[in-house]
């Protein structure tokens, strides 16, 4: 087995660059643990629906229909 990290005087773990550049792990990431220890892959920050905004056009009567159209839908389930 190939050692690539250390552990340091406070406990912490020392990664590589090489090690963290081919997991793709950053600064503050996190470590995961379970029968293995594992850099989770970052999210994306992309947003994935941003392709659907403003698919619809804006909703009738803005953020007051928004809030009329909720209250309606509240008034009917009592």
């Amino acid at each position: 087995m190939e050692r690539f990290g250390t552990i340091g005087s406070n406990a912490q773990d020392s990664i590589p660059k090489k090690v963290r550049e081919s997991l793709g792990a950053e600064t503050n990431d996190r470590l995961a643990e379970g029968d293995r220890t594992e850099i989770p892959q970052p999210s994306s920050e992309d947003n994935p629906f941003e392709k659907f905004i403003g698919i619809t056009g804006p909703f009738p009567g803005g953020e007051e229909g928004i809030k009329a159209w909720i209250d309606d839908m509240r008034s009917e389930e009592d």
